[in-house]
């Protein structure tokens, strides 16, 4: 799912997701919604920060949870607003099955 990311291949990505799934800030407001709100929100992203990348810098499964401490990068902006410096975020990915139901980011 990160290679998909990382690719910034948004169908791959969202074929690892549930069509339900949503993407939220931890324990709050939903930031993508389902499988078409995720494909369309991070094709948007892609499309202005189109060196956006997310390294793996620690990762930890338990049950049906996967955590990531992520360090994202995203470089220049291609609609010349300012530059986003490099951060650490942790995602919380819950399953349901072998697809992902909700992410949670940490900032």
């Amino acid at each position: 799912m990160i290679a998909a990311y990382n690719a910034q291949d948004v169908d791959a990505y969202v074929g690892f997701m549930t069509e339900e799934a949503s993407e939220a800030t931890y324990r709050g407001a939903v930031i993508r919604e389902g499988r078409e709100g995720t494909r369309s929100g991070l094709a948007a992203a892609f499309k202005v920060w189109p060196q956006n990348k997310a390294e793996i810098r620690e990762k930890q499964a338990i049950g049906d949870y996967v955590l990531f401490r992520e360090y994202v990068t995203r470089g220049p902006a291609s609609d010349g607003s300012a530059l986003v410096e490099p951060f650490e975020v942790i995602a919380v990915y819950s399953f349901e099955g072998d697809k992902v139901s909700r992410v949670e980011f940490i900032r």
